[in-house]
């Protein structure tokens, strides 16, 4: 790995931030300070505004429409937008299903699905999850029965985060009951208008409405909506979460815990004195501070070798490890700044897109607005994705393997 500063990727975060200061609305910019996906007009408005700009898939590389940008280019633009309160993007269309298409989708099936992830005109959400095959995604029972051209749904989803605004769901289902359970499972795509879709709010802990149950009730999909072949759901599967763990550790919103607890440091006070001169406040800050930069450098050791080819164990370890370290460093970022609010820290106050704008907040609670909700939704980070358990019996088997 090259340690030597990249005076490219210098030049490319100036032209990250130049764009974003020219061509991000001011009635969008700082809008959007926390991990809870933007609200759905904002989210078109900007994802329409980077397709104009050519950048409408920046995680894709150029033979598939999208930017080309290596791993670390497309790590400064998210934390260009991070910091600058960007809105963000449909991630399950660009992160998770979009490589899938790229990778095993027919022609047909991209000329279908593809344009309507740069135009934000068709939103995704994921059908993996259920009860009691969270986990252990394998034993899934969710059963598609083949009738023709058509396969039958029948069962349920869980944690379907955003079904209640996705127009589409790819969708995990069991084709054949009689195979082993990795092998028996298949790829949908289906159109949640489709008769037989309900979907069932889920109110999370943060007080928010971001999840769902999905249930499937005689769902007719046509078999042309499947990706790969029969049976091949589970590969195709591993090559998603594989793409999901190595970017679990979010960075950028590391990167933006750190900059809320700079502000706090500052404009919070203890006494007379501000409270980056306390020095239990200040070690610990230190501290988070040091082990974000060592998320960063194992961010760029896997980066260094995704852009090298390497799908070694090795590089399929780090990604697990990326998973843990990152997802629990999100979670005592976030408890602490709760602390650090003290009193105002109790309140789990709206986030800034949720606010009136005619409200006038005190200081401390314009810090606070947020936080709360941050702290409660990270609950919820060592467990999507593959539990930190999952990824630690992961990293024990490749461990044995190497």
């Amino acid at each position: 790995m090259d340690f030597e500063p990249d005076r490219g990727l210098d030049a490319f975060r100036q032209e990250v931030r130049d764009f974003l200061h020219q061509h991000l609305p001011p009635e969008l910019a700082g809008k959007h300070r926390s991990s809870i996906r933007s609200a759905l007009p904002d989210l078109v408005r900007w994802q329409r505004i980077l397709d104009s700009r050519g950048w409408g898939a920046p995680y894709w590389p150029e033979e598939h429409g999208g930017t080309g940008w290596s791993v670390l280019q497309r790590l400064a633009f998210d934390e260009e937008c991070v910091a600058a309160g960007a809105p963000t993007l449909d991630g399950f269309a660009h992160k998770l299903l979009g490589p899938v298409l790229n990778h095993f989708a027919s022609a047909q099936q991209k000329a279908e699905h593809l344009p309507g992830i740069f135009q934000a005109s068709r939103l995704w959400c994921q059908g993996f999850s259920e009860p009691g095959s969270g986990s252990d995604l394998a034993s899934l029972r969710t059963r598609a029965e083949r009738d023709g051209d058509h396969y039958v749904v029948n069962g349920q989803k869980i944690w379907t985060s955003y079904a209640h605004e996705a127009d589409w769901i790819f969708l995990l289902v069991r084709t054949d009951p009689s195979a082993r359970k990795q092998a028996g499972i298949s790829f949908l795509l289906v159109d949640m208008k489709s008769p037989g879709i309900s979907v069932r709010p889920i109110h999370s802990i943060d007080g928010c409405h971001h999840l769902n149950e999905t249930f499937f009730d005689n769902v007719r999909v046509p078999v042309a909506n499947r990706i790969g072949e029969e049976g091949a759901g589970w590969s195709i599967t591993k090559f998603l979460l594989n793409n999901e763990h190595a970017t679990a550790a979010d960075l950028p919103v590391l990167r933006r815990y750190l900059m809320q607890l700079q502000r706090m440091a500052r404009e919070l006070r203890v006494g007379t004195q501000a409270l980056g001169q306390e020095l239990g406040f200040a070690l610990q800050v230190a501290r988070f501070e040091a082990e974000v930069e060592a998320i960063a450098m194992l961010v760029k050791r896997v980066a260094a070798m995704e852009q090298a080819g390497d799908h070694s164990p090795a590089a399929h370890a780090l990604g697990s490890v990326l998973k843990v370290r990152g997802t629990e460093l999100q979670q005592r970022i976030s408890e602490f700044m709760v602390q650090a609010l003290g009193e105002y820290g109790a309140i789990a106050y709206a986030t800034p897109e949720a606010l009136d704008p005619a409200a006038e907040p005190l200081p401390e609670e314009s810090l606070a607005q947020g936080i709360a909700m941050e702290m409660l939704f990270r609950r919820a980070s060592t467990l999507y994705g593959g539990t930190s358990e999952v990824q630690r019996g992961i990293l024990a088997k490749l461990l044995f393997q190497l």
